[in-house]
């Protein structure tokens, strides 16, 4: 017997129980083996764990139908959750297996290829993962979709995203503004998937407090990450005593999420970068695992696909 308090995102109690809870009511009927109580934005489910988790999944899928369309008749409501998906035109929300977030507007983030799904698969298994692969296979966007279904689950009490400030091709110092002003251009790629994901009204509130910090590299010297779902992006930029500060700065209830691109290196020929080396010296250590992303990947424009493959053939 588990129990679970699962809490309400981005759909107020009304729209989800309906007057007088009669929405509510016919959830209660799909799932008769559960004790539910719904008391405001807090839903308690006391039963068979496998059977939390389809509710859990229900509740998503009724959510993400509600900020496609709109609204959530009852109608709607009987048809989803009587397995009659594909007539409400929700077919893609009924693949729970892949499904990672629910995003604004009723966006739905889900692991969409093999290696992605490796990914997902790796990290409920293992504290450390490195995702390593061209640009365009989704490495970052289903990095961070892990970390915020961890912080909705509450899993985790924060999400740290960092990446290194390393200059491709451009100078640093000559950027205008403040040393926040200077950097913020490195981590829009984290902000943009964040924004996807999370109402921003509420992305703000998690900036503001500290539950979510995106922050370089370097800002994270001297710091245990402890209770935080944490990701270093762009890892190939990060030098190899970077990469491995960043690597022991892991705390005893964290998860470490690593991506990278061998390919597009931009540190300077002198210095080496800490990828490569983590690689070949942390692959056979026990809760480390190593996805290795390629070509088949690929979700961008399908002109990125053949642009990578013309640049791989240039090395070979």
């Amino acid at each position: 017997m588990s129990e679970k308090k699962i809490i309400l995102e981005d759909i107020a109690p009304i729209d989800l129980y309906g007057v007088n809870d009669s929405k509510l009511e016919l959830i209660k009927k799909r799932f008769p083996n559960l004790k539910i109580v719904a008391r405001g934005e807090t839903i308690k489910a006391i039963g068979e764990e496998e059977e939390i988790n389809q509710l859990e999944m229900v509740l998503n899928i009724l959510t993400a139908y509600f900020n496609r369309y709109g609204n959530l008749t009852e109608n709607a409501m009987e048809q989803i959750l009587g397995g009659s998906v594909k007539r409400t035109g929700t077919a893609d929300m009924a693949d729970g297996d892949n499904v990672l977030v629910f995003g604004n507007s009723g966006l739905i983030i889900k692991a969409r290829t093999v290696n992605q799904r490796k990914m997902v698969e790796s990290i409920a298994k293992n504290d450390m993962v490195f995702a390593v692969g061209p640009a365009g296979t989704g490495k970052t966007y289903t990095a961070v979709a892990l970390a915020v279904r961890a912080l909705r689950n509450r899993e985790v009490k924060k999400i740290i995203l960092t990446r290194p400030a390393v200059e491709a091709g451009e100078n640093l110092g000559f950027l205008p503004g403040d040393l926040k002003e200077k950097l913020d251009p490195y981590l829009q790629p984290l902000y943009d998937a964040l924004g996807d994901m999370i109402p921003a009204e509420k992305l703000s509130y998690y900036l503001e407090n500290r539950i979510i910090q995106i922050a370089p590299l370097a800002f994270m010297r001297g710091r245990t990450l402890d209770n935080a779902f944490v990701i270093l992006d762009e890892a190939q930029n990060a030098t190899e005593g970077q990469l491995k500060m960043f690597l022991t700065r892991m705390g005893s209830s964290a998860k470490f999420l690593i991506t990278g691109d061998i390919t597009q290196i931009d540190l300077p020929k002198h210095q080496p970068s800490g990828l490569p080396q983590a690689i070949k010296l942390l692959n056979k250590i026990e809760g480390i695992d190593f996805i290795m992303l390629d070509g088949s990947d690929i979700i961008r424009h399908k002109l990125v696909n053949k642009i990578v493959s013309v640049y791989d053939k240039l090395k070979s």
